[in-house]
């Protein structure tokens, strides 16, 4: 075999490998024959015209994520900042439209989150457009997904990521928190007070209570305990008098001997004579005589006035 067909053949099988080529998963190749579109080939291997049939493109099919920074204003006159993130991919059926009919979606995309954006948050407070911000979202969605589906893309998500205001915006926002934290801690710590203090009242109350009514019983029983006293007194030949003398002396001097027992405590004796008990009986009998006169006393010209009174009125008519 000569030279020159060997030559031939060698030129032939380069010819033959260029027109074969691979088209990875998840791609698709645009092929071309003499300048005007021919196929779409999928992933594997593929075979072109050699000098006929060019590639004139490669399609990722793939799920593509384009990070939006959008500044703008709210309803109460804050700017801020905000990052729109975009989910998209090329649809199969439509491959043609994305290769051929849009230049650059990147850009595309783009323009309408910003023409989104700058439409929805003046109309909202700031407040609103952090609690609303999935309802941003869902607007930029539906009009991308309006505009997109024509050139062969379909949206999958779009989220807004961050909202960022101005930081002077951001550190009242925080001082407002926490002046209503405070507030709402200084209304506990007040609530918190008052049951103390209700709860310390009642617990007086009954403390109260409790004491006066230990010491009526107390009472009762040294009434109860006199009286048990002078019975026992009278049965051996001392008269009421006597004994209630001997009680007071008796009771004296147990109070005497009670402050005395305390050594802290000053304690004065005034000079009397033996007949101490009984004068002090007769003074405190006076006492209450006189007061139950007294009493009497006002009863009756309470009675006299009010008898003055009555007649002057009769007088009158």
């Amino acid at each position: 075999m000569g030279t020159f067909p060997l030559i031939i053949i060698v030129i032939g099988l380069l010819i033959v490998m260029s027109g074969i080529f691979t088209v990875k998963q998840q791609t698709a190749a645009i092929v071309e024959r003499l300048g005007r579109f021919h196929s779409i080939r999928n992933s594997g291997l593929q075979f072109k015209v050699p000098f006929i049939d060019r590639i004139a493109g490669r399609v990722n099919m793939k799920i593509q994520q384009l990070d939006v920074m959008v500044e703008t204003k709210t309803k109460d006159n804050v700017f801020v900042k905000m990052k729109v993130s975009v989910q998209f991919r090329i649809l199969p059926e439509a491959m043609y439209d994305a290769f051929y009919k849009l230049q650059n979606p990147y850009e595309q995309i783009t323009a309408y989150v910003f023409d989104t954006v700058r439409a929805e948050v003046p109309k909202m407070k700031l407040d609103d457009v952090f609690e609303r911000k999935d309802d941003i979202a869902v607007a930029i969605r539906r009009e991308l997904e309006d505009a997109m589906n024509e050139y062969g893309y379909g949206i999958v998500k779009a989220l807004v990521t961050d909202i960022d205001p101005d930081q002077a915006v951001k550190n009242a926002m925080n001082r407002i928190n926490a002046a209503e934290r405070e507030k709402i801690a200084a209304e506990y710590e007040g609530e918190s007070e008052r049951i103390r203090i209700v709860a310390k009242a009642k617990a007086e109350a009954e403390s109260k209570r409790l004491q006066g009514q230990g010491i009526a019983d107390q009472r009762r029983e040294i009434a109860k305990g006199l009286e048990e006293s002078v019975e026992v007194l009278n049965r051996v030949g001392i008269n009421s008098q006597e004994a209630s003398a001997l009680i007071v002396v008796t009771q004296h001097y147990d109070t005497l001997q009670a402050m005395g027992q305390n050594s802290n405590s000053n304690l004065i004796l005034l000079p009397n004579a033996p007949s101490a008990a009984s004068d002090m009986l007769s003074q405190m009998i006076t006492s209450f005589a006189a007061s139950q006169q007294i009493g009497e006393d006002m009863k009756r010209g309470s009675l006299e006035l009010k008898s003055a009174e009555r007649a002057k009125l009769e007088r009158g008519k």
